[in-house]
């Protein structure tokens, strides 16, 4: 018998264009769930070890593009 590990994560920025720009990051990784102001992804894999390994990727990816956008929000003066 082989359990599964599954994890939800629903995510919504500052703004739509900020949101859609946290989902570009993630287009090629993941398939994506698009809802009225947020999205979501889900991560399914066999392995607790594996689970965190691609939570880990994810995430990180999420921080990176959400500090440059609101570093190019800063610069141009938007504070959404």
């Amino acid at each position: 018998m082989s359990t599964q590990w599954r994890l939800m994560l629903e995510i919504q920025s500052s703004s739509k264009a900020n949101t859609d720009s946290l989902a570009a990051a993630l287009i090629t990784d993941c398939e994506i769930e698009f809802n009225e102001d947020s999205f979501s992804i889900v991560i399914t894999e066999e392995k607790a070890k594996d689970l965190r390994a691609m939570w880990n990727t994810r995430v990180r990816g999420l921080i990176a593009v959400d500090s440059l956008v609101h570093m190019i929000d800063d610069l141009a003066g938007n504070t959404n």
